[in-house]
């Protein structure tokens, strides 16, 4: 008897250890996301082109925008969809489904030095934390500032080859709106280079592909809401007229250039008013420079402060579910009910998971795992069950973060194993995309019937 007691204590505790296990690897899919019969799933045949049919107009709010589909071929200022044929093959890409883009990576042929891929270790604010953790920076090509290895090793943003390559790999996954993060003429983020001047190739790149940019407008230094009517009537002076730029059809038929405001709540909402109401001192509302401006929604107490701005919407950006008020699916709902209460759009934001500890080494808490495309199948049913107008993803290639769909491939070293998308190609995520933006397509035209 007491044999058959430490055998069933054994097998008690092992079948303890492999649910723990499970847990773990699944910590973020939480029952509350669930996996509803809609999802398609990663074996989902979504449709590609086909007939086309005009979009009713949707008759809600005035101030968001409400997108209209175009007629077959056309890609149009306002439309959501261009419907066009490559290799004997019908394709579509759509400009609800908008992808956040960077441009600040460097490499020795290039640049003349490895530029990010090289960043620094970022030390923990307690000293007794830091303490813990490794220091210092990376030293590519063999050891770079990502948990993954991209298929292009760490490439140049300013390499015309790499750039035609990202623009493939966006039109591949069907998103059709590439949101680049934008600094004004000279500046740049505290570990890069300026790079407004590789716009002007990015957008010749994106319009051979039939991809529109917007712009994500970054906290540099000194960033005041005058500082933004400045960039803002920089960005449309010029590059408006560029066949790339993209604009957004709100629902009175205006059709107005779109701006994303990361960490907006750095600007106390008054000052924000006075650039984006109508009453404002240096308002651009009414003015060549009107946009639809969607600020960041971090912390709950940001919506009613963004509303107070004059914001036209909010976005959640963060791919890790959790982190935040703002990027936690649990609370998209309430989000979106406030957002519709207030005439603004909400845009949440979903990424295919989320691993920084190569660059900040004492935050695995936050880490997410990819599962094999489940967590980000997860956060996109999450979005679509909110019935957005538009969603974000996070992000095309912001490798620091691990949240890039770009393709990776497997990479050893004598000092790292890195991440990778196997058992799946590295292009698991570029189809994951297209499948979920045809999917997001159908079901608008449910949610409008």
């Amino acid at each position: 008897m007491t044999r058959l007691r430490k055998r069933a204590f054994v097998a008690l505790f092992l079948f303890t250890l492999f649910i723990f296990g499970t847990m773990m690897g699944l910590r973020t899919l939480k029952p509350s996301d669930g996996f509803s019969d809609l999802a398609p799933g990663i074996g989902f045949a979504g449709g590609g082109g086909g007939g086309e049919r005009r979009r009713q107009q949707q008759e809600v709010r005035d101030l968001v925008a409400s997108p209209v589909r175009s007629d077959a071929g056309s890609d149009a200022d306002g439309d959501t969809k261009v419907v066009f044929t490559k290799s004997d093959r019908d394709h579509s890409i759509f400009y609800d489904v908008h992808i956040f883009y960077y441009l600040w990576y460097g490499s020795p042929g290039m640049d003349g030095q490895y530029v990010h891929w090289d960043h620094v270790l970022v030390p923990h604010w307690d000293p007794k934390i830091a303490a813990g953790h490794a220091q210092g920076r990376h030293v590519p090509p063999e050891d770079i500032a990502s948990s993954f290895y991209p298929e292009l090793g760490p490439y140049s943003s300013r390499d015309p080859h790499v750039l035609e390559s990202h623009m493939s790999q966006i039109e591949a996954s069907a998103a059709g709106v590439l949101v680049l993060s934008w600094y004004p003429p000279g500046v740049a983020d505290n570990h890069g280079e300026p790079t407004e001047d590789l716009v002007p190739a990015v957008m010749d790149a994106a319009q051979r592909h039939s991809i529109k940019v917007a712009f994500h407008i970054q906290p540099y230094k000194g960033r005041t809401d005058q500082s933004v009517h400045n960039n803002i009537k920089y960005i449309i002076d010029k590059y408006g007229a560029h066949g790339a730029f993209y604009r957004f059809r709100s629902s009175t038929g205006r059709v107005l250039p779109l701006f994303y405001v990361y960490d907006s709540y750095l600007t106390a909402s008054e000052a924000w008013a006075e650039l984006l109401t109508a009453k404002g001192s240096h308002s651009l509302r009414g003015t060549p420079y009107d946009g639809v401006f969607v600020a960041l929604v971090v912390e709950e107490r940001h919506k009613n402060e963004i509303l107070a701005g004059g914001f036209d919407g909010m976005y959640t950006y963060f791919a890790s579910n959790g982190f935040s008020f703002g990027s936690s699916h649990q609370n998209w709902r309430a989000i979106k009910t406030f957002c519709d209460g207030n005439n603004l759009l909400f845009v949440p934001g979903v990424g295919p998971g989320y691993a920084d500890t190569a660059v900040r080494p004492w935050n695995n808490h936050n880490t997410r795992n990819r599962v094999n495309g489940r967590y980000y199948e997860t956060s996109l049913q999450a979005a679509l069950t909110v019935r957005p107008d538009i969603v974000t993803i996070t992000s095309f290639n912001q490798w620091h973060e691990g949240t890039q769909i770009e393709r990776a491939v497997p990479k050893k070293t004598v000092t790292r194993l890195y991440l990778d998308y196997q058992p799946n190609k590295p292009d698991l995520y570029l189809e994951l995309t297209r499948r979920w933006a045809q999917h997001f397509d159908k079901e608008k035209d449910k949610w409008l019937m």
